[in-house]
């Protein structure tokens, strides 16, 4: 019988480059990559028009489409994370010296409400600083890749024709997140030693990305959800080996944080399965929930595909 022939989308990174590169590959499949030089679209193509069979998927963005009923379900392999307390960034002349002076304040967002990012940095905002997100004004850059979910009353566009760094150093917006833009620092002090901080306090690594795969896919071969998970963790358990031995070669900014993570805790700092993420996808939905994103907590089994419920890597 031909093998499976799956129109897949991922950006290269430590954790799938041996997928990618054709040393690791699924068994009954071929994963047929189509590359998409700025990600976020892939996502956007998914989300509307179920374009791919397997896709890196942004997590936020995935709960919200499963809300709204797209047919993917995902995988529990996490493929990007990242800690997120240097994504609110401020002009050192621009009055804000703390977290809770946003209270009353536009903050500029870059691209949707939903984007994975924001989520995890609000949530930073209102978890350990005691922002009152409701209290801020939310102004975003774009729209939802969810074309059907409404923000909450004080998430507002930006003005036609701006843009946030602008508005930012015009003192428009008293912070921005995601918009590293010239002459801005972080709101948070040393942000990197603030996110192990808030790593060894309650053992949370943000997930940004993870992998879905099409319903009708999983419907017609349900053996394809175990067959992928065993090849991606195949390909991040190689990665990890090479983070282990310092042996990552011209590593990335994303390389460091995994290596400082894996030195800090030492444990992989990409785990695979439900369990072992169990506590950061409860965070995760804390926030959705807070931020309005949201309007039903669905259970952490519910997101994954029936076959990976057990797997761990």
């Amino acid at each position: 019988m031909a093998d499976l022939q799956l129109r897949t989308v991922t950006r290269t990174s430590g954790a799938n480059a041996a997928l990618k590169d054709g040393t690791v590959a699924p068994h009954g499949a071929v994963l047929d990559f189509v590359e998409i030089p700025v990600l976020v679209q892939g996502f956007r193509r998914m989300v509307r028009e179920l374009e791919f069979d397997v896709s890196e998927m942004a997590l936020t963005t995935y709960l919200a489409a499963k809300e709204h009923g797209v047919r993917f379900t995902a995988l529990p392999v996490f493929l990007v994370r990242q800690f997120h307390h240097g994504a609110i960034r401020v002009h050192p002349g621009g009055g804000i010296r703390e977290p809770k002076e946003l209270e009353g304040r536009r903050v500029g967002v870059n691209r949707g409400y939903t984007v994975t990012t924001g989520v995890w940095a609000r949530g930073i905002l209102a978890d350990e600083y005691g922002v009152d997100l409701d209290a801020v004004t939310w102004v975003l850059s774009g729209d939802e890749h969810v074309a059907e979910y409404r923000p909450p009353a004080n998430v507002v566009p930006m003005p036609a024709g701006d843009d946030l760094a602008t508005m930012l150093a015009e003192g428009e917006l008293a912070a921005a997140i995601g918009v590293d833009a010239t002459g801005t620092v972080p709101l948070i002090p040393d942000p990197e030693e603030a996110g192990l901080a808030a790593l060894r306090a309650g053992g949370v690594f943000p997930i940004n990305h993870l992998v879905v795969v099409r319903d009708d896919v999983l419907a017609a071969h349900p053996e394809v959800a175990a067959d992928l998970f065993a090849a991606f963790a195949e390909a991040k358990n190689r990665y990890v080996e090479q983070l282990r031995a310092d042996a990552v070669p011209e590593p990335t900014a994303a390389d460091r944080t995994y290596r400082r993570v894996l030195e800090a805790t030492g444990a992989d700092p990409l785990p695979y399965g439900v369990e072992p993420n169990r506590a950061t996808l409860e965070k995760l939905l804390d926030h959705a929930l807070a931020q309005h994103i949201l309007t039903h907590r669905p259970s952490v089994e519910s997101l994954f595909a029936a076959g990976t419920l057990d797997l761990i890597a």
